[in-house]
């Protein structure tokens, strides 16, 4: 009987790991070379009728263009795009047309996937030599168009871009609600020499959120938030109607200054982590469960009757878990003024929490003195790339209502009668 030799486990699972990825690797080879055939048979079959005084076509294939190398989320593959001979003259400016591949742009070297993950890359501590090797084990030796010289200029064309975001006017749209945060990045820049990024996210009149500031601020102070807001208000945007945030942001002295009328929200998952913080952990699931039939009750009389039986079931023994939730109760219910199908959204800062939750983490600090240009042109590239997949708000053809002063009592838009009485009870 023919011996059979075993291979340890972990040898196995190295051929079998490296089987995977050349499997991965080839099939999107092929599944990108299939569909830029597709695409250039479609691009000759348009213009087959186009043809020369001599009968010829004038759109016809010309081979393959030079092999290249394709850097993907799988890994690098080898691509020969077809190639067009497109001697069609433009009419209007006299030149010749040309074939451009909407699949495999000319001089694509890298997928826009793996574009958007180097900010991400350099945010968690990798410094530009650092990408070499890291990209190495994740996309395989073949990774091209990624070297350190690479990387440096996408980090100087970053720059450029988060320049130009920073100048950009803001008149063009009208936005009902901010949502702000100040995110701590301990990278590259020492262990005293923390960047604080300030962020703010517009929604806009269509319920689409739109990434509207990421600066540089000193520990989140009123004076950073302040040049935030007078600058977003020199560049033509509206007064909010609301802000989203942390209760301890700076921001909310800066708004009063710059936005006196627009009122604030004070994020729930903050504030139930503020309370849970002050009582002891084989309470915390219970007080949790209730606070969250406090955040969500259906009407602002009903969280005020929820809050009491908090109150009557925790004051006794543990009153500074009561005081915090007391101290910002006014701004914790102050989206009930709003339309119910925007709730889910206004009750918390997750659009920028979530979007940041990996570099909040405080990762490491890697060797050697960093930029903060670079760093916060980075951030700013990662929420950019980000941005695209922000949901869009519920009720977003309500927007306009809110931005129109319409009033809303208990998220149900209120009646004359109800808002003049309740104009009457506040006075």
């Amino acid at each position: 009987m023919e011996n059979v030799r075993t291979l340890p486990v972990g040898e196995q699972m190295q051929g079998i790991t490296a089987t995977l990825d050349d499997l991965a690797r080839e099939g999107a080879r092929r599944m990108i070379a299939a569909a830029l055939e597709a695409e250039v048979s479609d691009y000759v079959d348009q213009f087959a009728e186009d043809r020369d005084e001599e009968g010829k076509r004038l759109v016809v294939r010309n081979g393959r263009a030079k092999e290249r190398g394709l850097t993907l989320g799988s890994g690098t593959v080898r691509i020969k795009a077809p190639r067009v001979n497109d001697r069609r003259i433009d009419e209007e400016t006299g030149e010749r047309e040309r074939f451009s591949s909407q699949i495999l742009p000319r001089y694509a070297r890298r997928s826009p996937k793996v574009t958007e993950v180097l900010p991400l890359l350099y945010l968690h501590g990798l410094s530009t030599g650092d990408f070499g090797p890291a990209l190495e084990d994740l996309l395989g030796k073949d990774a091209r168009g990624l070297s350190p010289s690479s990387i440096q200029r996408l980090t100087e064309s970053w720059q450029a871009e988060h320049a130009e975001f920073r100048h950009r006017e803001l008149r063009f749209h009208r936005y009902a609600y901010w949502f702000v945060d100040g995110v701590h990045v301990s990278i590259r820049l020492g262990e005293d020499d923390r960047l604080c990024l300030l962020v703010v996210i517009g929604v806009r009149e269509d319920g689409v959120k739109e990434l509207l500031a990421v600066e540089d601020g000193y520990r989140e102070s009123t004076e950073s938030w302040s040049a935030v807001m007078r600058d977003l208000k020199d560049r033509g945007i509206n007064e909010p109607k609301l802000v989203v945030g942390d209760g301890a942001l700076g921001i909310w002295a800066a708004l009063r200054d710059v936005f006196p009328h627009a009122r604030r929200q004070a994020c729930w998952v903050h504030a139930i982590a503020n309370v849970l913080d002050v009582l002891p952990k084989r309470l915390q699931s219970r007080a949790k469960t209730m606070l969250h039939e406090i955040m969500e009750a259906p009407t602002r009389s009903e969280a005020g009757h929820a809050r009491q039986r908090f109150r009557e079931e925790f004051d006794a023994k543990y009153p500074k878990a009561i005081a915090k939730l007391d101290r910002d109760w006014q701004h914790l219910t102050a989206f009930y003024d709003f339309p119910a199908e925007h709730w889910r959204h206004l009750r918390t800062s997750n659009a920028i929490e979530s979007s940041f939750a990996t570099v909040k983490l405080r990762t490491r600090v890697t060797k050697g003195a960093g930029s903060k240009k670079a760093a916060l042109a980075m951030a700013y590239k990662l929420l950019d790339a980000l941005q695209v997949r922000w949901r869009r708000f519920n009720g977003h053809e309500l927007v306009a209502d809110v931005l129109e002063g319409v009033k809303f009592k208990d998220g149900i838009r209120a009646t004359d009668d109800e808002t003049t009485t309740d104009e009457r009870v506040a006075a």
